[in-house]
């Protein structure tokens, strides 16, 4: 019983329309999920099927009532909608209802709140927070006095979001001044990295497909990772040294979603920059996933609105160990792996290595046997196909390939 009152109590609400009718029951699916993730507890749902959503409260006078009674009923102190509420829609559910009113995003950005750890997490998320909240604040009205605390609240939701407009809008400021600071060394790191010749891989794909999973098995991190939505938030690079001895970055990035909030890709901007400059986009796939195809699809649309499409990209299908066995991928190329089967590990480089071979182009050179610091550049550069030593000249005859800019190429 005791555990019970640690939870938030959640009516979550759903429209149905003949836009959102193959997702609807998988969206509603995943709202509980997210609720649950920000420390909720959903004890009550009420959905409705329309043409489309009523302008006054999203479900209509009836449902309303329902809504009410419903609410009443289950002693629920948050009503989450699936749908964008807008001022307006807020302030008059407000009048019919008692218990605090949000929405999707409101809770998708309240778990950003909670699980960012770094400093420029932090700020990000803050910065969606207001600007999402910004525009809202004279459609409130009584509502803001219920955000008192819990779902939809955290990060700036502390800070009396009701004093003035004025102030948040310094605060936008302050933060996105703050953010630019660090998004310089970001781009420093960035550049060096560029200048070095490594080879730079991303990993991208839907909330809890397995990326830090993948990130931990091929770069030894101890990353958190966690059966949750958005257990990671903040960009982690580490070094990956593959069985040919070439050493390249790994980058794990925030997880999309579905409906992903307009802030938040705004807000992560530089953080997604991180993905932007790779030379090859790893895509972590939950095959084991009954929406699948949603999910892929979620994410290549975002890459495409990211300008991200045209980066090569390796479709890696995880979780293969919780398929029926009949599983049959849909974007090439891929691999099929389980994160947590050893001998899956080394199905994982072969593609990589084959997928960053693609992308560079073959070299050929002689060594003296007196520059072996060269062969050891070489090694961690490049992908090393051939290497043969030749008594006579005593030299090194060395093939393989490397990045089209890179300077083994000029030798």
């Amino acid at each position: 019983m005791k555990q019970e009152e640690e939870y938030e109590k959640v009516v979550i609400v759903g429209i149905q329309t003949k836009e959102t009718d193959s997702q609807f029951r998988y969206s509603l699916n995943e709202l509980k999920q997210l609720v649950e993730n920000a420390g909720g507890q959903v004890v009550g749902e009420l959905t409705q099927k329309r043409d489309r959503q009523d302008t006054k409260t999203v479900i209509g006078k009836g449902k309303m009532t329902e809504l009410k009674q419903l609410s009443e009923e289950v002693e629920a102190s948050t009503i989450v909608f699936n749908q964008e509420l807008s001022p307006r829609n807020v302030r008059n559910i407000q009048e019919e209802v008692e218990a605090k009113v949000i929405d999707r995003i409101q809770v998708i950005l309240d778990i950003f709140a909670l699980r960012a750890q770094s400093k420029e997490g932090r700020l990000q998320v803050q910065l969606a927070q207001l600007s999402y909240l910004l525009p809202r604040l004279a459609g409130q009205g009584v509502n803001m006095s219920r955000l008192g605390a819990g779902i939809g609240t955290r990060g700036p939701g502390e800070t009396k979001l009701e004093t003035d407009r004025r102030h948040i809008q310094r605060q936008v400021t302050d933060i996105k001044q703050e953010l630019k600071k660090i998004e310089s060394h970001r781009e420093r790191s960035r550049e060096l990295r560029k200048q070095s010749n490594v080879f730079q891989i991303g990993l991208i794909g839907y909330t809890n497909a397995g990326k830090s999973t993948v990130l931990n098995i091929t770069t030894d991190t101890g990353t958190y990772e966690k059966n949750q939505l958005f257990a990671t938030l903040d960009p982690l690079t580490r070094q990956v040294e593959l069985p040919s001895g070439l050493k390249a970055t790994m980058t794990d990035t925030v997880g999309f979603i579905q409906d992903l909030p307009t802030q938040l890709i705004e807000s992560f901007q530089s953080t997604l920059e991180e993905s932007k400059e790779v030379d090859l986009l790893l895509h972590v796939v939950d095959a084991s996933e009954d929406n699948i195809q949603g999910h892929e699809q979620t994410v290549l649309d975002l890459l495409k609105d990211l300008g991200m499409e045209s980066i090569p990209r390796l479709t890696i299908y995880n979780k293969k160990d919780l398929t029926d066995g009949q599983f049959q991928p849909t974007l090439y190329p891929n691999v099929l792996i389980s994160a947590k089967d050893p001998y899956d590990l080394d199905v994982l480089y072969t593609q990589i290595e084959k997928s960053i071979k693609e992308e560079m182009v073959p070299y050929s050179i002689e060594v003296s046997h007196a520059r072996g610091d060269l062969l050891v550049q070489l090694r961690n550069e490049t992908i090393i196909e051939r290497q043969l030593y030749d008594e006579e000249k005593q030299h090194y005859f060395v093939e393989g390939y490397a990045k089209r800019e890179s300077k083994w190429n000029r030798y």
